[in-house]
């Protein structure tokens, strides 16, 4: 089910991503067996999800990322994936670890997954 879900949003026409998700889905992806996703699989994907915007991280996005974290109390790591998503002017951001709901400078977190 979750599959599938992600593979319905990952077809939206304006979905974009920050270099840390990219690097993040591979981590996951690949590594954990269970998901069954072979290494060409995992090649595969991102190279669909490069062909999207994508935001690279940069001193300046680091540093936005740290003013996020400091001021919401949350992970620099999850800062910089609001940080990116801010910089792509993004509305919604897909997550599954943020909390469902919340907003973050106009950015409203959504786990597509509930």
């Amino acid at each position: 089910m979750k599959r599938s879900i992600a593979a319905e949003i990952l077809r939206l026409p304006s979905i974009g991503f920050s270099s840390q998700v990219l690097q993040e889905y591979h981590e996951v992806a690949y590594r954990k067996k269970r998901l069954g996703i072979s290494h060409a699989e995992a090649i595969h994907a991102l190279r669909q999800m490069s062909k999207r915007p994508v935001v690279c991280m940069t001193p300046s996005l680091i540093i936005t990322a740290a003013e996020i974290s400091d001021r919401f109390g949350i992970t620099y790591w999850d800062a910089a994936i609001i940080a990116a998503a801010h910089e792509l002017q993004c509305e919604t951001l897909y997550s599954e670890d943020l909390n469902h709901g919340q907003r973050y400078d106009g950015l409203q977190v959504v786990n597509p997954f509930l």
